[in-house]
């Protein structure tokens, strides 16, 4: 089904060609990738970009900490449009009145600056932006990672706050030029098989040998046709599971009759990849030769085709129970969920702006239709990704056969992609349209003796195995018809009812409304001379999300208070790390202070020179493998800034989100050679002399001294912190990206 090509092809004649040639262009030279970046880039040097977007997008969970940021930088009004949606917090019950305080602050903030406000429970910000955002050949970026909007022919990029803080003060989004990789996509996908189907497959083959990190994708062939623009969405969504910068895919006429029925007409541009455009590696996917798929804790790439999972069904729920054990401490007992030769599963989601789009749902409607999901444990929750959505399944009927059979219809929420809904019971085996699976995202708690489980699917095979009241089943296995009604017209009345379009009038004399819990940013201190860093956790798996750096869930209703956010750091994966951390920043305090503990001048004096304690900085570090994977979330860098973390240390990150976050935080994103063995642990040191001075010197390697109670001595080692741009030099050297546009506009962070 798919194929990987790791060197350059070309396209001629609309079909790739692998073999070398002589007047094989540079690699993305043609491509639709480099025509929209290039088409959006002020800067003057070959081989970098300094993107300006179109638009900007976030949801309730990031845009305060955005708009507080800009703000304290000096924003006067968004310079673009910039849409507020208020998706995940929408659910205003925990934490009492912050959910809906953070919502008046966001309508608050469009009228005061400018912006687009979508209120609670009306779409979730991807298919709002899907709707009524984007041009073909315009960029969008996203405080959100799942940002893709390519089968529009738009550029999608999902980034930490900070990267939005820079656009709201027209400034730019900094890249060295991308790899651009040919997806190539032929034939069609057989009945019963979904966008899911084919993701789960692609991140399978991509995510672990990083075949596509930081790298666009850009969609071609013959294949796009078949699939309906809802297919091309989802499967679109999910490419950030592979771990690409972005996607773009060529229009054709359904993209054209997309914008025309959304009343964007004049929003649609013929794109595709000029003669002979070249790529720098391809991806080749036989549409034809996709099955059901289901990817099993903790990952989207675990992925299997069902017909697998139910014939080594036993052997595969033995290797999840070992993984939760080994992740979360827990044993799971999953092995007697085995029935009739077929996993028994609990719990049903389609939900999002993967799962909750109208031809999934009608989908799932066609293969329920007369059916019932029973009356035991198994449940079904179906969550329209937009109140359009919702209508044209209300007009087409569609609502009423789910409802008939026993599935719940919900609000636009994105609730049970990160935990705050549908939370399922300990034990329990989800199976759900949605974006993620990583451990605990959806709402266990292992520190209280819980976990579940949640494995991925496509919306046809839970509705199929809905209709087994919860035994697995590929739709593939069923013969349902699809309902003949057409698709009923976008209906974008409640929108025109109940957005707030501001932009281009802004109010500048109105006044923020903030609630109780909104909190400003505490005060960042400018980078130190010399650091001296104790380590306050050390995570040895081969990935660390941000979901564990910073759980989802629970600690939503708590992003627009810095401090106590910061007080969920790690809790998931790492329970003391708080107060470690706090720990280590009172040791800072007492420095600042003129006082230095006589623990930290022991070790100060078996070195071989004087650190003066005018110039010493003391921080906490954190050391992971591969740090970052997941959600674009700033907080998972910010909350450890604001216990006085200073820096982080791993072999490699998984994200360049995540380590843009670091580095807008004022955090040095230090990385180890991979032959080295690091045998750190908690509570030793890591110090680091001369760092202001060799990073105002562009030095990428940095001597350091690691100090361990046995045998009580200095190590010589050597962290590197790679390519940094000079603008992040000086972010790093002003103590966080806040500080640096202050500096800015009053006098410099240092000469």
């Amino acid at each position: 089904m798919i194929t990987v090509h790791a060197h350059p092809v070309c396209l001629m004649d609309r079909v790739p060609k692998t073999e070398a040639s002589a007047s094989m262009q540079p690699p993305g030279t043609g491509t639709m990738a480099y025509r929209v970046l290039d088409a959006h880039n002020q800067s003057t040097q070959p081989g970098t970009y300094k993107i300006r977007f179109d638009q900007l997008i976030s949801h309730d969970i990031t845009y305060v900490g955005i708009i507080q940021s800009a703000r304290a930088s000096g924003m006067q009004r968004f310079p673009l449009p910039y849409g507020l949606t208020n998706c995940h917090n929408s659910l205003c019950a925990v934490g009492g009145t912050i959910n809906e305080d953070d919502h008046l602050f966001g309508l608050s903030a469009a009228k005061k600056y400018g912006g687009i406000y979508v209120p609670a429970n009306q779409a979730v910000l991807h298919q709002y932006a899907r709707e009524m955002m984007g041009a073909a050949g315009g960029m969008i970026l996203g405080s959100d990672s799942h940002t893709r909007y390519g089968p529009l022919g738009v550029m999608g990029i999902g980034e930490g706050g900070p990267e939005l803080v820079k656009q709201l003060l027209s400034h730019t989004y900094d890249l060295k030029a991308p790899e651009v990789v040919l997806v190539y996509l032929f034939n069609a996908p057989k009945p019963g098989v979904g966008p899911h189907d084919i993701a789960l497959a692609l991140c399978k083959a991509l995510y672990d040998p990083g075949f596509v990190k930081n790298r666009i994708l850009e969609f071609v062939g013959p294949g796009i046709s078949s699939l309906p623009m809802d297919f091309r969405f989802s499967l679109d969504v999910m490419t950030t599971e592979t771990g690409c910068l972005s996607s773009i895919w060529e229009t054709d006429a359904a993209v054209k009759e997309y914008y025309r029925g959304h009343g964007r007409e004049q929003d649609y541009n013929p794109l595709a990849p000029a003669p002979g455009a070249a790529y720098h590696r391809m991806i080749t996917l036989d549409l034809a030769q996709a099955e059901p798929m289901i990817a099993l804790p903790f990952h989207p790439s675990k992925a299997y085709t069902i017909r697998e999972m139910n014939e080594h069904a036993g052997d595969i729920l033995r290797s999840i129970e070992q993984d939760g054990a080994e992740q979360c401490g827990i044993k799971l007992q999953l092995t007697g969920k085995v029935r009739q030769g077929r996993l028994l599963t609990d719990q049903g989601v389609i939900a999002g702006c993967a799962g909750g789009l109208y031809d999934h749902i009608r989908e799932a409607a066609a293969v329920l239709a007369g059916a019932s999901i029973g009356n035991g444990a198994f449940s079904l929750s179906i969550y329209p990704a937009s109140m359009p959505v919702a209508l044209q399944l209300m007009d087409a009927g569609m609502q009423q056969l789910l409802i008939e059979a026993g599935a719940l219809l919900k609000p636009c929420f994105c609730g049970p992609c990160f935990g705050a809904g549908d939370v399922p019971a300990h034990n329990s085996f989800s199976i759900r349209h949605t974006t993620r699976n990583f451990p605990n995202r959806e709402g266990s708690r292992p520190g209280d003796g819980q976990l579940a489980v949640v494995a991925l699917m496509d919306a046809r095979s839970i509705a199929a195995t809905a209709r087994n009241q919860g035994l697995l089943t590929a739709a593939t296995e069923l013969d349902y018809i699809r309902p003949d009604v057409p698709v009923p017209p976008f209906n974008g009345g409640i929108y025109a009812h109940r957005v707030y379009q501001g932009f281009g009038k802004a109010e500048p004399d109105r006044a923020l409304r903030f609630g109780p819990n909104i909190g400003d940013w505490p005060k960042i201190d400018p980078l130190g001379e010399h650091l001296l860093l104790r380590l306050a956790s050390v995570i040895h798996d081969p990935v660390t999300t941000t979901d564990e750096l910073i759980p989802s869930g629970e600690t939503a209703s708590y992003r627009s208070n810095p401090l106590k956010l910061a007080g969920f750091t790690l809790s998931r994966r790492d329970p003391q790390y708080v107060e470690r951390a706090q720990g280590i920043r009172a040791l800072e305090v007492q420095r600042q202070q003129g006082t230095i503990p006589a623990e930290l001048e022991s070790l100060l004096a078996q070195l071989d020179h004087r650190v003066p304690l005018e110039s010493l900085h003391i921080g906490s570090l954190i050391f992971a493998r591969k740090p970052g994977d997941g959600s674009a979330r700033e907080q998972a860098a910010s909350c450890q800034r604001v216990l006085g973390g200073l820096a982080n240390l791993a072999y490699e990150y998984a994200t360049k989100r995540y380590r843009s976050n670091l580095i807008n935080w004022g955090m040095l994103p230090f990385t180890l050679d991979h032959t080295v063995d690091f045998q750190g642990q908690i509570g030793d040191w890591l110090y680091v002399p001369q760092v202001r001075s060799r990073l105002q010197a562009k030095e990428p390697h940095f001597p350091a001294k690691l100090w361990r109670p046995a045998p009580g001595s200095w190590t010589d080692m050597t962290v590197r912190t790679g390519d940094l741009t000079p603008e992040e030099r000086d972010i790093i050297c002003c103590g966080c990206l806040i500080n640096y546009y202050a500096a800015k506009t009053q006098e410099p962070c240092y000469g």
